[in-house]
């Protein structure tokens, strides 16, 4: 499967933030893969040529985005930004060219919980420790994973 992913840089404070949620409450994939932003999610393996075509003419600045709240969805908890959110979907809608089944909401994936009620209570408690976080977009990663493994097929800068 392919993914494209939006590197987030973040203070040296608030990437450690996030690592460690992802780690306690995303084990298996905080060992993947740290904090992103995914905008294609499991392409198949014959989108690769276009996904690269793409990317390489993808026109974005590098740009910051604002986290300011932490939202649960059943039981996933995710950071989503308030500033940067409309350049991230501008990226997703250039990615992906025939729309999904749920429309696209930028997020950083934190955790997946036993209970919505677990996951509203570190919500809470997350909210209020770790937020606001700001960062900048300055990369754009194509992916593949195969199995456990994650593998870098190609990377752009913004604005390059």
């Amino acid at each position: 499967m392919l993914y494209v992913v939006a590197w987030p840089v973040l203070g040296e404070a608030d990437d450690t933030a996030l690592r460690r949620l992802r780690a306690q409450y995303h084990p298996g994939e905080a060992a993947l893969i740290g904090p992103h932003f995914t905008l294609v999610f499991g392409a198949a393996a014959e989108r690769e040529e276009e996904l690269r075509t793409t990317l390489r003419g993808v026109t974005q600045r590098p740009f910051w985005f604002m986290i300011e709240r932490i939202v649960r969805s059943d039981l996933y908890l995710y950071a989503e930004p308030s500033d940067g959110a409309a350049e991230l979907a501008a990226l997703h809608e250039a990615l992906n060219p025939v729309p999904g089944r749920a429309p696209f909401e930028p997020h950083i994936t934190l955790g997946r919980f036993r209970s919505p009620a677990e996951a509203e209570q570190v919500a809470r408690i997350v909210g209020r420790q770790n937020l606001p976080m700001t960062g900048r977009i300055e990369e754009l990663a194509l992916l593949r994973r195969t199995g456990d493994t994650l593998d870098t097929l190609a990377s752009v800068r913004l604005g390059a």
